[in-house]
């Protein structure tokens, strides 16, 4: 009985857990690159205004430099995904989380809390697809 063998598979990009980590990888790596970035023009919104007071509490700084400090943290995180997602997506994960108790601590903005909680899960679904689909 002759069976036909399965098609070669040509690009990259086949199979739809293939493709859901090619499209959460680059989110992960763009978006925090972008935000972070925005963190130094403030173009996008003034991020101060989603800093906790506690936080320049325990980091004696103005509400801006601490904003150029978590953007640093945010490019570093968007690159360490493009470069190794499997622990770039971890470390973006947990900023997230940090973003969120921020924000719960701020007694404000549980819309933007609520989304970040979201793009955290999909930050861990990423590292799951990692493990399979990175080198």
């Amino acid at each position: 009985m002759y069976t036909a063998a399965a098609p070669a598979q040509t690009s990259t990009l086949q199979g739809p857990s293939k493709q859901a980590y090619a499209l959460l990888r680059t989110l992960f790596t763009v978006a925090p690159i972008a935000f972070g970035l925005d963190k130094f023009t403030n173009i996008l919104t003034d991020w101060t205004n989603y800093l906790a007071p506690v936080a320049t509490t325990v980091i004696p700084v103005s509400a801006q430099t601490f904003m150029y400090g978590v953007g640093v943290i945010e490019i570093v995180a968007g690159i360490a995904v493009a470069l190794r997602p499997r622990w770039g997506s971890l470390v973006v994960a947990a900023w997230l989380l940090g973003i969120i108790v921020n924000l719960l601590a701020l007694g404000s903005y549980f819309d933007v809390a609520l989304r970040d909680f979201g793009l955290m899960v999909g930050a861990l679904a990423l590292n799951r697809l990692a493990t399979t689909h990175s080198k």
